[in-house]
């Protein structure tokens, strides 16, 4: 079958016995079977991005976030694995991430402690990319939702910058929606 008629199934709905009914639906569930239509429904489980678990207190891995004047705004645990963007938002820091992970800003850029910037693995070219457009760079900055959390990064500070920049946002005059 086509993508444009599958297309025009998804659009079309009908009255059956009385009842409105999505052809859709009714199409899907009488043609599962058919290998051919395998590429266009799938299964997969939906993937979540910033799914944090708090750890039970005194367990976790220690993580200060300090502001760009180098005060302390918060410390929290992590467990491992978390990455930095999702416990800033869990935690209620204020460090933006306007792509949500998907390495396509540098609204989450954050400046690490050098002693932990090298425990780290290099950034990808895509995340150097970003970074090359984010405000305030030094030589210890990464993306937050780059960097996962690992027990060697205990006590790791993550410095949010003064600023940050988004290309979508930036110069834009806001509408009333």
């Amino acid at each position: 079958m086509s993508s444009s008629r599958i297309l025009r199934c998804m659009r079309m709905s009908a009255i059956v016995r009385d009842r409105p009914i999505h052809l859709l639906d009714y199409w899907t569930r009488s043609n599962l079977g058919n290998p051919s239509l395998r590429r266009w429904l799938h299964g997969s489980q939906i993937q979540r991005h910033g799914n944090v678990t708090r750890p039970e207190p005194g367990t976790g891995i220690k993580l200060h976030f300090k502001d760009s004047k180098g005060n302390l705004l918060k410390t929290v645990e992590a467990n491992e694995g978390d990455d930095i963007l999702s416990l800033a938002h869990e935690h209620d820091i204020d460090l933006e991430g306007a792509c949500e992970g998907s390495v396509a800003c540098s609204t989450c850029h954050v400046i690490l402690s050098p002693e932990h910037y090298d425990l780290l693995p290099e950034p990808s070219d895509d995340e150097n990319d970003m970074l090359d457009m984010a405000f305030g760079l030094t030589d210890t900055s990464r993306l937050g939702c780059q960097v996962h959390i690992t027990r060697e990064l205990d006590e790791m500070t993550a410095t949010l910058p003064s600023a940050t920049r988004n290309m979508f946002v930036d110069g834009k005059k806001p509408t009333h929606h």
